[in-house]
């Protein structure tokens, strides 16, 4: 239904106005009895043999929601009916800020893919906190990153911000140095900002305290990982496992949003952004193989990008993906996708 009559109406419209509607449509629904109930009936699939444990957390199936579709923490525990095992927040920065200015939002329809140039924009990680402390039983990732006025030099104190502010209440961070719609923020991306910044987040993240029985102190420290664009080069993904290697964080997000361009067929794929959806799905699927074999499956990782069908998912955990996340499958093929993605996980452990 989603696909034959839901959908083309909504892709008459403008689509960063049909994302703020549909998220206004679903916490309405969700808040009529009963509705919760019928989306979990119709989405989610409880299976013990789907819960996977990675980076010493238990998620309830390996299909989580991207970053970018819940910035700020507004809707996670409605969109957690729809079958995801995680959500993602953010990205947030410590400071709110309105992004780049709008039109910003593209669809590809030809090409099943979306351009963005959204800029980060967020309320700023304090407002997100507070519906975070409402949580109720959502596995959260904390997605988190730079405001666009602090320079590079300063880029740090920023992560760090959003860290302190976050910490009790997510279950992992994502630190993203990889989006392209913030000026100069790739450029973190190069071995020795990058090896700055992760160490002093994992420093800080050993540091926190967290109370045995016994009234010992052991380190809290909870998951950190690093989202890397697509774009990156053989050497400087071979770096990236050096980086891993060196600060011991917990792994990887492959792959945030392509600049690239080729072979798209749609009349505005000249916009300028970071390109999500199919065009995506094998380049992601490269990056998450070649991090793993290089690696020799050191670190896992977290496998986005291109995610359109249940093969698709199938071909990222067989790369070497431990879960997967989708963003702009999930707008195209729907809320079925999930399902669809963790019956076939299921199939294939028979």
């Amino acid at each position: 239904m989603y696909k034959r009559i839901i959908r083309p109406i909504l892709f008459c419209f403008d689509p960063e106005k049909v994302h703020y509607f549909t998220f206004a449509l679903i916490r309405i629904l969700s808040r009529i009895p009963g509705f919760p109930f019928l989306f979990k009936a119709m989405y989610v699939v409880n299976d013990k043999r789907l819960e996977t444990t990675v980076f010493g957390l238990t998620f309830k199936n390996p299909v989580g929601l991207a970053a970018g579709f819940d910035k700020d923490a507004k809707l996670y525990q409605e969109l957690s009916n729809f079958g995801f095992g995680f959500i993602e927040i953010g990205t947030l920065t410590p400071i709110g800020q309105e992004g780049n200015p709008k039109k910003r939002l593209f669809r590809l329809k030809e090409d099943a893919a979306i351009i963005n140039r959204m800029g980060f924009n967020n309320g700023g990680v304090q407002e997100a906190v507070e519906r975070l402390k409402q949580n109720k039983g959502v596995l959260i990732g904390g997605n988190i990153g730079k405001n666009k006025v602090t320079p590079n030099e300063e880029a740090t104190k920023d992560y760090e911000i959003c860290f302190d502010a976050l910490f009790d209440y997510v279950d992992y961070f994502v630190v993203n140095v990889s989006s392209p719609n913030t000026p100069h923020l790739r450029e973190l991306q190069d071995k020795e900002p990058l090896t700055k910044l992760l160490q002093t987040l994992q420093n800080k993240n050993l540091a926190k305290p967290k109370p045995t029985r016994g009234g010992a102190e052991s380190s809290g420290a909870k998951p950190i990982l690093l989202k890397i664009a697509p774009d990156l080069t053989n050497a400087q993904l071979l770096d990236i496992i050096a980086i891993i290697a060196e600060t011991k964080i917990a792994g990887v997000i492959a792959t945030n949003t392509t600049i690239s361009r080729e072979g798209l067929l749609s009349e505005n794929k000249d916009e300028t952004g970071g390109l999500s959806g199919k065009p995506l799905t094998n380049r992601s699927t490269e990056v998450i193989r070649f991090l793993s074999e290089k690696s020799n499956r050191a670190f896992p990782i977290i496998g986005v990008g291109g995610i359109h069908s249940a093969q698709d998912a199938l071909d990222k955990l067989e790369a070497g993906a431990s879960l997967i996340q989708l963003y702009t499958g999930f707008i195209y093929e729907g809320p079925g996708l999930v399902k669809e993605i963790n019956k076939a996980i299921l199939k294939k452990t028979l």
